[in-house]
């Protein structure tokens, strides 16, 4: 029987990650994600009482703006828009195959 990882728990998105989680998954500092709530492109889900907590939700635009970052040095401020950038396009793919599934199926992709 095969064991999950604990590496794979973020993948729900409905979780929740601490800080020093999300900087060992998404290759960013604690520091340069404090930087990042400070712009608002994250929020933290509470009040950090001992280490602020965040939505796994975003972990995958982190990875990806981390990504990014390494390959076109970019800043902190950059990623900050690329980020609202990749949560937009994210929303709205959503939409985009919800509303295809809704359509009869000859007009379907």
């Amino acid at each position: 029987m095969a064991t999950q990882s604990p590496d794979l728990d973020w993948l729900d998105e409905g979780a929740t990650i601490t800080i020093t989680e999300l900087s060992r998954v998404c290759a960013l500092t604690p520091a340069e994600l404090d930087e990042l709530v400070g712009y608002g492109a994250i929020e933290p889900l509470r009040a950090p009482e001992r280490e602020p907590l965040f939505s796994a939700d975003c972990v995958m635009p982190l990875r990806a703006a981390a990504r990014l970052r390494r390959d076109f040095d970019l800043d902190l401020v950059a990623i900050s828009l690329l980020l609202d950038y990749l949560q937009r396009i994210d929303g709205l793919e959503r939409r985009l195959r919800s509303l295809e599934a809704r359509l009869p199926a000859p007009v379907r992709r």
